[in-house]
């Protein structure tokens, strides 16, 4: 068990026993280990701690631990700066193209917005209604129903290790393909969900963008994870990829900055010469890249592979090409 599973098993295990405590008080330390399965060192470390964090306990040698009737639960209680916080991440999710994930954002905006003291809730309304995220996104933003709330089946079926059954279309091949997909991990890449798992017919951890996928059914089959697989270090080494690419780009003025913001890689180095930055890195898209550089202008050079030197002179080529004439 992990350290963070560690911690929110026990921060479960106070919670429900400040419920236990009171609704049966006069409890020993014995009762409470057998209660939740625990050593009664474990369970004297937890009084310890809820009496640390302000909660009335007694304790008697003939009755065991009790809480002071009086004492209450407190509510969710936020500051202005937690709940504005929470709101404006909200507004972010309201930008998605996920349709669910906005629908969910309103409910949760609205429950946020319930709780809050009215003088919160009115200096916040205030202040949101003069903050506009990305003005032009929501005009712009595509609206795709396929899939619609296909990221959280998926994160149950991830949570519950159930097999995916999914027919998966092929925009290069223009087909569709059926799979049997042990589901791994999920990953938002700002306008698009990512699926990360096993491709039983393929042999081979793949992503499958969520939009890409025509069906989906989650089987009543278990899997089993890899015990060495790692979500994090999956995303920042091969991602799956069939052939990687060392990379070197030189960048200089604004454009260094804009460019570590941009690169969707973890940089292996940076060197400077001659007032340029460089940036070396390995990648799997020299294609995304090439396009993509030109937006720099002549802020930025390419360097490696010979292939991304190719890519960027075909763009520049076939852009100056529409203005020829």
């Amino acid at each position: 068990m992990s350290n963070e599973e560690r911690r929110l098993n026990r921060s479960d295990r106070l919670f429900r026993m400040i419920l236990l405590l009171q609704g049966r008080p006069n409890m020993s330390a014995r009762d409470l280990a057998d209660h939740f399965e625990v050593s009664r060192r474990t369970i004297f470390r937890d009084l310890r701690a809820l009496n640390d964090s302000g909660v009335p306990l007694t304790w008697d040698t003939s009755s065991g631990y009790e809480i002071l009737e009086t004492y209450q639960l407190r509510p969710l209680m936020l500051t202005a700066r937690e709940a504005a916080t929470l709101l404006v991440g909200v507004s972010f999710m309201k930008l998605q193209p996920d349709a669910s994930l906005r629908a969910d954002a309103d409910d949760v905006g609205l429950k946020i917005r319930a709780i809050l003291p009215e003088n919160i809730r009115e200096f916040i309304d205030r202040m949101l209604s003069q903050t506009i995220l990305d003005p032009f996104w929501s005009a712009m933003a595509p609206d795709r129903d396929s899939d619609e709330g296909r990221w959280y089946r998926i994160g149950e079926a991830i949570s519950r290790q159930k097999r995916l059954l999914i027919e998966y279309r092929v925009p290069s091949r223009d087909e569709v393909t059926r799979r049997q997909v042990d589901p791994l991990g999920l990953v938002y890449y700002t306008d698009h969900w990512n699926l990360v798992g096993f491709d039983h017919l393929r042999s081979d951890t793949r992503n499958f963008r969520l939009e890409r996928i025509e069906k989906l059914m989650v089987l009543n089959e278990s899997f089993t994870p890899p015990a060495n697989f790692d979500l994090q270090e999956y995303l920042l080494r091969d991602r799956g990829a069939t052939q990687l690419f060392d990379f070197e780009i030189a960048f200089r003025g604004e454009a260094v900055e804009r460019a570590r913001r941009w690169l969707p890689v973890v940089l292996e180095r940076e060197s400077e010469a001659d007032g340029w930055t460089h940036f070396h890195f390995r990648f799997e898209n020299v294609e995304y890249v090439a396009k993509s550089l030109i937006r720099f202008g002549n802020e930025a050079r390419a360097i490696a592979p010979p292939a991304l030197l190719d890519g960027v002179a075909t763009e520049l080529r076939e852009t100056l090409a529409l203005y020829q004439g």
